[in-house]
């Protein structure tokens, strides 16, 4: 079981430098930032870009994999995207994962004016959103004209680092979701079930992710794909499992989830006063003490 480490950019580059690298040092395996405009319970405080945050880190760093967890169509482009995709990936010299999901509602929504689309409407999006991503990044010239996305004589030269092109973590519950997973993707990513993220048992939790996880297997069987070749990553701090209060706590949680199949979780590094106000002591003895016992996992 490998472990993950998701530091907010909500630091002024100067303080936050030190984060990634410690990070690093530490032993993740993968260090994670969102990918929003603004954030929840973050709203009225600093938030900076993820893109040009993961390429500080990259130059910083140059072991750990990056990546957002996650991106979405919201407020982006494939074009422009996928161009800021195939820098960074050179930048971090093939440490890049493009964690990406459909989005929701909220901030990044609304924010270049638009309504917020109907589930089906960003699910459609997303799909094509994330096909045309898929060929910008493994062509040296895209010409495309969707319903929602076009693309005119595109060069993407020199490509990606990675080939045929950087990993696609998609994160997805559905089975649109699932299928497109199975079809484009190189890891999943979930946070437990949606719409049971409170009041439930360890065990509870743990089969809703099982669930999941059955399902991604027969949307690899119906694509001819095997599901062994991707990746899973279960991202913490949704649900009301307890898994940052102590060692024990975390290596029980990565225990009961590398026996579902999971690969990967991915914690967040605390934030005082916040919701992932983890206590700072009891988070360096995870790291120092739980990280070494879950890799045998």
């Amino acid at each position: 079981m490998r472990v993950g480490v998701v530091i907010l950019p909500i630091y002024r580059w100067s303080e936050a430098a030190a984060r990634w690298r410690d990070a690093e040092a530490a032993g993740f395996h993968t260090a994670w930032t969102y990918d929003h405009l603004s954030w929840r319970s973050f709203r009225e405080e600093p938030w900076f870009g993820s893109v040009p945050t993961l390429t500080a880190a990259a130059a910083v760093t140059s072991r750990i994999r990056l990546g957002t967890l996650v991106s979405s169509p919201n407020f982006r482009h494939p074009v422009t995207f996928g161009k800021e995709l195939m820098t960074l990936d050179d930048v971090s010299e093939g440490r890049f994962t493009l964690g990406i999901g459909a989005g929701g509602l909220g901030f990044d929504a609304t924010a270049l004016g638009q309504e917020p689309w109907a589930p089906r409407e960003r699910q459609d999006r997303f799909e094509e959103f994330l096909g045309l991503l898929d060929e910008l990044l493994t062509s040296p010239a895209t010409t495309y004209d969707g319903r929602f996305y076009s693309a005119d004589e595109v060069r993407m030269i020199p490509g990606c680092v990675q080939r045929p092109r950087l990993p696609f973590a998609v994160a997805a519950t559905g089975p649109r979701g699932l299928r497109l997973t199975a079809r484009l993707g190189q890891a999943w990513v979930t946070y437990g079930d949606p719409k049971r993220l409170e009041g439930l048992t360890n065990a509870e939790y743990q089969s809703a992710v099982a669930d999941q996880l059955r399902r991604l297997e027969d949307a690899c069987a119906a694509e001819g794909r095997d599901p062994g070749e991707l990746d899973r990553v279960l991202l913490n701090g949704s649900t009301g499992e307890r898994a940052l209060d102590s060692v024990d706590a975390f290596v029980d949680y990565a225990g009961r989830y590398a026996e579902v199949g999971m690969t990967d979780i991915a914690v967040h590094l605390p934030v005082p006063d916040s919701v992932f106000g983890t206590d700072e002591a009891v988070f360096e003895r995870i790291v120092t003490e739980g990280l070494p016992q879950v890799a045998k996992l």
